[in-house]
């Protein structure tokens, strides 16, 4: 029993200490495992602050870096203003030596003008005292008589010099004076020119309507020259009719009434008659509208409405390709500019240059030259004789009167100027193709427009070419080339034009 109870208890306590043993092995394994636990997440952390100090110093050394090369920048922009500073300074003491050392050369040669002038009056002293013994011998009346002698003989060359030089000073003055009287009225009124003839063709719809304008029998061209007074000449010019006739006035009823028949299509004697009555009533209006446009652009006021009708008519009248009235016009301008000049009333001298050709508003129904028929209205219209007179002269070599000569002079002017008759237009063309060739033939030129008659060459150059300081030498040259090369009356003005257009688009 005791044996038994023994075992019990040693085999209890043997299991009590197994039982303890493996206990305490898994504890310290427990705590063995804490332990490590602890131990990687310190690691971890310490990693994880020892990557954040990594970043925050590389955080830092990028911005020292960049306030570094802030800090060169800077330097650098100080170090070239320095530098720029220095070159200017350097340039200015340049152009300050520059200008000592012509300083230095105008006061060596003024040193060397007052040696001259030093030596020259020595000389002139030894001279004089040469004279004075020589006079110290001599009486007083044979000292005068010498002395005028010698004062004669001097001046004798010298008097006659100046006198001729005063002649032509004068001649020279008013030649030049007359010259920019006329240029200045030229350039004050500048107006444009076309060659113009009025127009004598009708153009057609077909060629079948040549055949209704004839009509049967050609009882409808007939009908038209009759009640016109112009010939109708049908010929094989496609699809057109000529005009022909003496007077412009009819000439231009035959071209309205015949306009007019055939967009009517209903050609026939009652209709002819009715159209040209038509046109007659038109261009009658025209004609006075025209009158009083010009009379109206002019000034000119209180004139009798068959005057202003006489003046519309010189619209449908030319001479060399010129019309008349743009003609009359001009003259009236270019005659109250040059009054002004000369100090004589220019409403005058307006009125006389208009009504210089008024002649020839009628010169084809009366006989006569249009100077004599111009006279003629005037004094019907109880114009001026001062302006009556101009119509009268202004063919004549030599008027008689300033006004009248002025008129002549801008006729003169009117008729000869560049582009304004037939006979002087291809010269005028070829005039201004050779000034725009001249211009052209320098490099770095991009386009030439000859301009204002030729009076005016404006050059557009290549901004990557020419640069401003050389525009300056271009325009000097290409003057100097057409003062070589061209004949021209008066001045031609060279313009170079430079132009940089730089565009940027923003998105």
């Amino acid at each position: 029993m005791n044996t038994i109870l023994l075992f019990l208890f040693i085999l209890s306590g043997g299991l009590g200490l197994l039982i303890g043993y493996f206990l305490r092995q898994r504890i310290a394994r427990s705590r063995a495992d804490s332990v490590e636990a602890k131990a990687e997440k310190l690691i971890n952390e310490t990693k994880a602050k020892q990557q954040e100090m990594v970043l925050r110093a590389r955080e830092k050394a990028m911005q020292i870096i960049d306030e570094a090369k802030k800090e060169e920048e800077t330097r650098r922009q100080e170090l070239r203003l320095i530098q720029q500073r220095l070159e200017k300074r350097e340039s200015m003491f340049d152009q300050k030596l520059l200008e000592l050392q012509d300083k230095q050369q105008k006061l060596q040669e003024r040193v060397d003008k007052l040696n001259e002038i030093k030596a020259e009056v020595e000389k002139l002293r030894d001279e004089a005292i040469l004279k004075l013994q020589a006079v110290a011998a001599l009486t007083q009346e044979q000292a005068r008589e010498e002395l005028l002698k010698q004062v004669e003989q001097k001046i004798k060359d010298d008097l006659i010099g100046r006198v001729y030089k005063l002649e032509q000073e004068s001649s020279d003055v008013f030649e030049q004076k007359s010259k920019e009287i006329i240029i200045t009225a030229i350039q004050r009124y500048a107006s444009s020119h076309a060659a113009e003839t009025t127009s004598s063709v009708v153009d057609l719809p077909n060629e079948e309507m040549k055949g209704r304008i004839i009509g049967k029998e050609g009882r409808n061209i007939k009908t038209i020259e009759k009640l016109t007074g112009c010939e109708l000449i049908v010929d094989d010019t496609p699809q057109a009719i000529t005009i022909s006739g003496f007077s412009p006035i009819r000439r231009q009823v035959a071209k309205l009434a015949l306009t007019k028949l055939i967009a009517d299509g209903r050609i026939q004697p009652a209709r002819i008659e009715e159209y040209v009555e038509a046109a007659k009533i038109e261009l009658s209006t025209d004609i006075k509208k025209t009158g009083e446009e010009a009379v109206y652009q002019l000034g000119f006021t209180g004139l009798d409405p068959k005057m202003i009708s006489i003046i519309g008519r010189l619209k449908y009248r030319t001479s060399y390709g010129q019309n008349i009235l743009n003609h009359s016009t001009e003259v009236a301008h270019l005659s109250a500019m040059m009054a002004e000049e000369l100090g004589i009333n220019p409403v005058v001298a307006k009125k006389a240059g208009f009504f210089h050709d008024i002649g020839k508003a009628i010169d084809h129904e009366t006989q006569g030259g249009h100077p004599e028929i111009g006279h003629q209205i005037l004094k019907k219209f109880n114009f001026d004789e001062e302006i009556a007179y101009a119509a009268l002269a202004h063919h004549e070599d030599k008027p008689t009167t300033l006004i009248a000569c002025i008129v002549k002079a801008a006729d003169a002017i009117s008729g000869a100027r560049r582009g304004a008759r037939k006979d002087s237009y291809e010269q005028f063309v070829h005039r201004l193709e050779e000034l725009e060739n001249v211009a052209n033939s320098f490099p770095g030129i991009e386009k030439v427009y000859a301009i204002q008659a030729g009076r005016e060459v404006r050059v557009f150059v290549k901004p990557e070419e020419i640069d401003d300081l050389n525009a300056y030498n271009l325009a000097r040259n290409i003057a100097q080339k057409v003062e070589q090369e061209l004949q021209y009356p008066g001045e031609i003005r060279i313009t170079v034009i430079r132009e940089k257009r730089v565009i940027e688009y923003a998105k």
